[in-house]
């Protein structure tokens, strides 16, 4: 197996479901991702060194490259880029239906793991991470830091969190948007079955309020594709409502809805300015760790 490989299987929900806790999870995700980037055009891993310049009054001292002035008797200084911290809100949506799960791993479960990965990378970035998990209301919040040992009471509450009923999204966007004291970028990871026009509305809320938004859509494959052949019965996790039904019959209406749904977010969602990333529980959290790193490169 080539090293690429190694990196990307790391990246597998199917392989990430078999690791132990979500700290190491985390860590794993991100870590093979990083290592996958190689020449990466995104800042904030660390504070980059750009370039000399001659030493001008009133530098700081401490910045003097003393091994350039032994060499040539002159002082100068290396100039740094300038490392800007973010307030990141990560908010996961806990409601029952992110409780199924077709293959290895359940929507709640890739939710976690992408909702540690991020946390995991923007303390890596030095920047101050907020927690936030909704169901019809808000069911816990973390505020906003970067202080060491954060990362490990994001890491704790994230695993302790339990699934709740029905989705209701509008309240609790509203609320955290109010909560907000500055700007900086809100991550929403959740499967988006709730009313769209109430969900894009809270979202361009934030927008307004000059914080950048990204959103992850996650999905089951079979909520997207609609693979059943034989009759099947049919359970809303949210309300336990049961319904039989023949997928040839329903099939078609089925995929118009959702592909109806799917298109909204992603054309509204777009027009506003939020990034909209549909997410595959199959698909690697890979694109959904550049699809936040592009959003936040543009933020700074």
């Amino acid at each position: 197996m080539t090293a690429v490989a190694r990196e990307r299987q790391f990246l597998d929900p199917a392989v990430v479901a078999r690791l132990g806790t979500l700290e190491l999870k985390a860590r794993t995700i991100v870590e093979g991702f990083l290592s996958g980037l190689h020449r990466s055009p995104f800042k904030g891993f660390s504070v980059e060194f750009a370039e000399y310049r001659q030493y001008m009054p009133g530098d700081d001292l401490s910045t003097i490259d003393w091994k350039i002035y032994a060499r040539s008797d002159r002082y100068y200084v290396k100039k740094f880029e300038e490392e800007t911290n973010l307030d990141c809100h990560v908010m996961i949506d806990v409601s029952g239906s992110m409780a199924y799960g077709s293959g290895a791993i359940t929507k709640f479960e890739y939710a976690l793991c992408l909702a540690a990965a991020l946390g995991y990378l923007m303390t890596r970035q030095r920047d101050a991470v907020g927690l936030m998990a909704f169901d019809e209301t808000i069911v816990t919040m973390l505020p906003a830091s970067a202080r060491p040992g954060h990362l490990r009471a994001l890491l704790v509450t994230l695993d302790r969190l339990r699934l709740g009923r029905e989705t209701h999204m509008s309240k609790p966007l509203n609320q955290l948007c109010e909560a907000l004291t500055k700007r900086g970028m809100v991550v929403l990871i959740s499967d988006l079955l709730d009313d769209p026009e109430g969900v894009i509305r809270g979202l361009k809320h934030f927008q307004f309020r000059g914080s950048d938004v990204v959103v992850f859509h996650v999905l089951d494959p079979d909520e997207i594709e609609f693979p059943f052949n034989r009759a099947t019965r049919f359970e809303d996790l949210e309300t336990s409502e049961e319904v039989m039904a023949v997928p040839g019959v329903v099939r078609a209406h089925y995929l118009a809805e959702i592909g109806r749904l799917i298109e909204r977010y992603r054309r509204e969602l777009g027009a506003a300015g939020i990034d909209y990333t549909l997410v595959p529980t199959s698909q690697p959290l890979e694109m959904a760790l550049l699809s936040y790193l592009s959003t936040r490169a543009r933020a700074l």
